[in-house]
């Protein structure tokens, strides 16, 4: 455990405290806790505020009194998630200590509808400890797909073992030129009294993307689960996936009415373009229609029929 874990787990966790505000037994029960992720990483939640309540009480301020039992609290949150009336899941936030490699840090930094606050290179030095994937997440580049990889392929095992030959050796290699460009340890130890290296902030921009890096994110339920629809996707690369997977089992035990409807309508549920609407119309009367017929490109007739048969 690096140093900055330690500092942020315990003190934290070993505090107990009463409230009067709404808790989720179940989030409770994992709060602090750190949920694996990859092969250094992590997400655990720091802290949260709202619940399903929450979601129905901002709902019911908008249209009177509204329903009271909890069988018709769900069907409001299936209603609220069906016509995407974002606004009352704006009323839940949750927060997130994260570890996760630089790489993957770029991609999530482009969603930005959270509030972050990341370790900072500059201030101390980053812990020895770099993301290597699996030999079987070692694929070619999609010939399809310009910023993916080639589904179902794989490298053959000498390519892949030279591959990981080549991660590990690199970023070992970086490392070591990092603590002499700084010319201190990773424990902050000074290797050569003779010289003074250079600063923090400079030698950071030699590591590799694939070194892990932590921060705090903090965001509300409605621009997460906008995180999660496209970052959960089949199509979202598999590292970034893997969080958001992580995530979704959080939203679950947190606010699992909104978590089923989640999943129900806009995880796994699907959007049409009138287009496309009108396509599906023709097929329900019994047309028979093929791509050529129905004036929709062949990106547009792959992405309805792979809706339509999933």
């Amino acid at each position: 455990m690096s140093a900055v874990e330690k500092m942020n787990e315990k003190p934290l966790q070993d505090e107990q405290f009463s409230t009067k505000r709404a808790t989720s037994p179940a989030l409770e029960e994992i709060l602090y806790d750190a949920i694996p992720v990859l092969d250094h990483g992590f997400i655990r939640v720091v802290d949260y505020m709202g619940d399903d309540a929450a979601i129905v009480q901002a709902a019911r301020v908008s249209y009177g009194r509204g329903t009271k039992q909890v069988s018709q609290d769900k069907g409001l949150i299936n209603y609220l998630m069906r016509h995407w009336h974002s606004t009352p899941f704006e009323m839940c936030e949750i927060k997130f200590h994260v570890k996760l490699p630089i790489f993957v840090a770029r991609q999530w930094i482009r969603h930005r509808t959270a509030n972050v606050n990341e370790y900072s290179a500059r201030y101390s030095i980053m812990d020895k400890e770099f993301y290597i994937p699996t030999p079987e997440m070692l694929s070619p580049q999609s010939k399809k797909n310009h910023q993916g990889r080639a589904e179902g392929t794989s490298l053959s095992p000498e390519e892949s073992a030279r591959v990981l030959d080549i991660l590990k050796g690199d970023s070992e290699r970086v490392y070591g030129h990092y603590e002499e460009l700084m010319n201190a340890s990773a424990d902050g130890n000074v290797i050569d009294v003779e010289k003074s290296g250079i600063a923090r902030e400079l030698a950071r921009m030699n590591l590799t993307m694939n070194y892990y890096t932590q921060w705090y994110w903090k965001i509300d339920l409605h621009n997460l689960m906008h995180f999660l629809m496209l970052r959960a996707d089949p199509h979202a690369q598999y590292e970034i996936r893997a969080y958001a997977d992580a995530m979704i089992d959080v939203v679950a035990k947190w606010v699992p009415f909104a978590h089923e409807a989640f999943e129900e309508h806009r995880l796994h549920g699907t959007r049409l373009s009138r287009s496309g609407m009108s396509v599906v119309k023709r097929m329900i009367a019994g047309e028979k229609v093929s791509q050529e017929t129905s004036g929709l490109t062949k990106r547009e007739w792959d992405e309805l029929q792979a809706s339509i048969s999933a």
